[in-house]
């Protein structure tokens, strides 16, 4: 074996949680400080909590409300497309003016969206 390369050991190294648990152990560093034991976490004490982090919970609930608010946005615009096109075929297949129907089609949608903003 090599001369002077492992580190130093500590059999009485301290370690520390967050919730105030502490015990010894065998390490290299003197002193350890960790923010879930056993005596603390949902897993072992059977509570259903969120342990966060630096607020990694609430940037994730802000990230998954944007994607679910703009993914709402794009069904609706597509089923507002998929309807005017079909009120345009229709209109076409009459001998209507397309154009129209599918305005209407358009300003049915946007009066909906005013009212559900005047209901918020």
């Amino acid at each position: 074996m090599k001369a002077d390369i492992h580190p130093k050991y500590y059999p009485d190294a301290r370690v520390t949680c967050s919730c105030g648990a502490s015990w010894t152990t065998g390490s290299t560093v003197p002193e350890i400080r960790t923010d879930v034991c056993s005596t603390c976490h949902p897993f072992y004490t059977g509570e259903q909590r969120i342990i966060d982090t630096a607020g990694q919970v609430e940037r994730f609930m802000k990230r998954l409300e944007r994607r679910q608010s703009e993914s709402a946005r794009r069904e609706l615009e597509t089923q507002m497309r998929r309807e005017a096109d079909e009120a345009a075929r229709k209109a076409r297949a009459r001998g209507g003016n397309a154009e129209a129907a599918a305005a209407e089609v358009y300003a049915k949608y946007e009066r909906a969206e005013q009212l559900s903003v005047e209901q918020n």
